[in-house]
């Protein structure tokens, strides 16, 4: 049975890109992450892994997660090289983008643990404390590591200095919502997860996306 465990001294943190694109431009948006971003990132020091997924029902129809050793990694010097001196491909493709969503978050509170092949994110509410967000996502991964096809559950935590925003990103009313990740083993399995907790919060369903997992790259792997 899994059961919730304390989050560590020192948490890992994430970049957390959401985005849409003209679909006309698909084909070359695709390549670029799958053939240059995703790699460029991966082989910064301090960053563990880089994940895309795509939409199944979600507002922007692509995500990438960038889990890192820690938030430090944002601010160092070879992070900093990366993103203010983008390449060609990446300056097109960044300019492309409609409305992205960019949030550098820590990640805390962890139930279970491993990747699932589809994602459910739900954005919380605002007004509550780190420890009191920690204390309800953790009581909640607990009930939610009963129902089959659940794998990993975590709180995302955005850091308001980390998160500037990309090119195309509006500023105007830009909200950084902490976020519940569910990890879940298969799409029925995620379906159920995500009433159930949607239930557990009081949130609606615009307050929840559901993404399919693509692939994934370590940076042990490199």
């Amino acid at each position: 049975m899994l059961s919730p465990s304390p989050s560590t001294p020192t948490p890992g943190g994430v970049l957390f890109v959401a985005s849409d694109v003209d679909p006309a431009h698909d084909l070359d948006y695709n390549r670029w992450y799958d053939r240059e971003h995703v790699l460029e990132r991966v082989r910064i020091p301090g960053f563990v892994s880089g994940t895309r997924y795509q939409a199944i029902e979600a507002g922007k129809r692509y995500l990438g997660l960038y889990h890192t050793e820690s938030l430090a990694v944002f601010g160092t010097p070879a992070y900093r090289q990366a993103f203010q001196h983008q390449t060609p491909w990446s300056v097109t493709n960044l300019e492309r983008m409609r409305q992205p969503m960019r949030r550098v978050c820590q990640v805390l509170a962890h139930t279970g643990a491993g990747q699932g092949s589809v994602l459910v994110i739900i954005q919380l509410p605002l007004g509550s404390t780190q420890a009191q967000l920690e204390t309800q996502v953790l009581a909640l991964g607990a009930q939610l590591a009963q129902v089959d096809g659940f794998v990993h559950s975590c709180l995302y935590l955005p850091d308001e200095s980390l998160s500037t925003p990309l090119p195309q990103e509006s500023t105007e009313g830009r909200v950084l919502q902490p976020m519940l990740l569910v990890h879940a083993s298969t799409l029925s399995g995620a379906q159920q997860l995500r009433a159930q907790a949607s239930r557990a919060l009081a949130v609606s369903s615009e307050a929840t996306s559901l993404y399919a997992l693509g692939w994934q790259l370590h940076a042990v792997d490199l």
